[in-house]
């Protein structure tokens, strides 16, 4: 069973950066392709970005592009969002999700990121 264990959320002001991670267990990280989703309080869940299983492909929304970033430690199982520049806007809760393309069957139990103006 494969699960994802998100970490690293907190309270931070604006203009800070957070870094958050993701662990995956249960099957090797090289076998899926990996995103993050955030959903703020009262607002549907959006897609936020996503690697490709090697690293060597990343997209981004709009929103978010020159300030966060995604990368994968495939040795490590881990999966990293770096968030600089953060606003108050960027404060979610911060889902990791596992798949194929855009299609993510594996999903964490999130982690809060709360941005202070």
């Amino acid at each position: 069973q494969v699960h994802l264990v998100e970490s690293g959320g907190g309270l931070v002001q604006a203009g800070g950066s957070l870094r958050l991670s993701c662990v995956v267990s249960g099957r090797t990280l090289s076998d899926f392709d990996m995103g993050w989703f955030r959903q703020a309080p009262g607002k549907e869940r959006e897609w936020v970005g996503a690697i490709n299983w090697s690293g060597a492909h990343t997209s981004y929304v709009e929103s978010v592009k020159g300030r966060f970033t995604i990368s994968r430690d495939n040795e490590k199982n881990t999966v990293y969002l770096q968030m600089n520049s953060l606003r108050p806007e960027d404060t979610a809760d911060y889902y990791c999700v596992g798949g194929h393309g855009m299609r993510f069957d594996y999903w964490g139990q999130g982690t809060r990121v709360t941005v202070s103006s």
